[in-house]
């Protein structure tokens, strides 16, 4: 099949203009996540350790609760007027988050901060959308691994930007990452051509976005896969804010040393996701390659906790690294291959927003635990999640 041509500026490909632009964007998104539960420590002195932990698991989940509602409105949106300024729009605002973060002297506008990027975050699914746009079905899994190698890469050089800055400063990588944001965005309006050929006139209404779920619930060629994602996505989420904690709690490591932790785990999704994924599904079906990521997810939430050093603790992210990036590239590139070209947008973005709201409840769950239940308890829900996860593919995926 032949694939679909999108016009270049420069000569150069689309598809590596939009793994660029999401690389930068990542940088700045993986500066900020390993740094933000220390952050909240730190604007929360006379708070009791548990109830920061709760209000660090709402923090977290914010960004994705207000994604939720409004990332299939983006995603309608890039329908209806091309997805380049949905992403130039989403990546600028971006950039004024990471400022709010930056200057955010309490817990509540540290909380407003995040708000307001998830709220005009829909960056990558208007990605996914641009992706689907520009490749054919046989490599729409190697297109979407870019997306998952730009997680890694923006999982290597932004943490380790983030840690190498906090040491100046914690507020720092927040001004940083503004600066790649607004940088980004101007990239984007010179650079990156728009990919859509066909635009609908799509309702902005924030109800077809729950009629948008229906209509997808009634699909079970899309229903299995989203709901898969979605449980796959919640036990990250409770996973997520919860290492920062853990690692601090058991290893004594300083924000530095996390967001180290942070680059392995990237350079390691990034070989994964960008080096190898494309090879598999020439010669292993996705549901196969599927499979065997939420194995080793389960196997390494299990093993986690009881890491006693640095190496089996390396061993352990390693294992964590490579089944979330199977997963993360396959679920939405299953998605995708099961939606007509004229609804990717729509479709993925209300994916996007199904992963969301896994990511909104998922931190607040994994604060709570970790706050009254003890560090293990949420390790242990992780894997099960997974495991459910892992059962419903085996049984439901064709």
């Amino acid at each position: 099949m032949e694939e679909p041509q999108t016009q270049k500026r420069g000569g150069v490909s689309p598809l590596l203009l939009i793994f660029i632009t999401i690389l930068i964007d990542l940088i700045g998104f993986g500066m900020v996540v390993p740094l933000l539960p220390f952050y909240a420590y730190d604007l929360a002195p006379h708070y009791s350790k548990e109830t920061v932990n709760l209000l660090i698991g709402i923090i977290v989940g914010a960004y994705s609760f207000a994604q939720f509602f409004f990332t299939p409105l983006l995603g309608r949106l890039s329908d209806r007027v091309g997805r380049r300024p949905v992403l130039m729009f989403s990546v600028f605002c971006s950039g004024l988050a990471f400022l709010g973060l930056g200057f955010a002297n309490s817990l509540w506008l540290l909380l407003a901060a995040r708000l307001f990027d998830g709220a005009t975050g829909g960056n990558v699914s208007t990605a996914q959308a641009y992706i689907a746009d520009v490749t054919t079905l046989e490599n729409r899994a190697k297109g979407m691994g870019l997306i998952g190698a730009g997680f890694g890469l923006g999982f290597i050089f932004g943490p380790g930007l983030g840690g190498a800055l906090s040491s100046y400063s914690i507020h720092a990588p927040f001004f940083f990452a503004a600066v790649l944001a607004f940088t980004n965005s101007i990239l984007i309006y010179f650079f990156l051509p728009e990919s859509l050929k066909q635009k609908r006139q799509t309702s902005l209404n924030l109800g077809e976005h729950f009629r948008d779920i229906g209509r997808v619930l009634k699909n079970p060629d899309i229903r299995f896969p989203v709901l898969i994602l979605f449980v796959a996505t919640l036990a990250f989420g409770i996973f997520q804010p919860l290492f920062p904690l853990f690692a601090k709690t058991k290893y004594e490591y300083d924000p530095s040393h996390v967001s180290y932790l942070f680059v392995y785990s990237g350079l390691v999704g990034a070989i994964i996701q960008g080096g190898f994924l494309g090879r598999l599904v020439k010669s292993t079906s996705e549901k196969t390659l599927l499979l065997s990521g939420q194995v080793l997810l389960i196997v390494a939430y299990f093993a986690l906790p009881w890491t006693p050093t640095l190496a089996p603790l390396l061993v352990v992210l390693g294992l964590l690294s490579v089944g979330t990036g199977l997963t993360s590239s396959l679920l939405p590139t299953l998605v995708s291959q099961r939606t007509p070209n004229t609804e990717q947008g729509s479709t993925l973005g209300m994916t996007q927003a199904a992963g969301s709201l896994a990511r909104s409840i998922g931190p607040f769950l994994g604060g709570l635990m970790m706050a009254y239940a003890g560090q293990l308890t949420p390790f242990i829900a992780c894997a099960v999640l997974t495991f459910l996860a892992f059962l419903l593919s085996l049984v439901r995926l064709k």
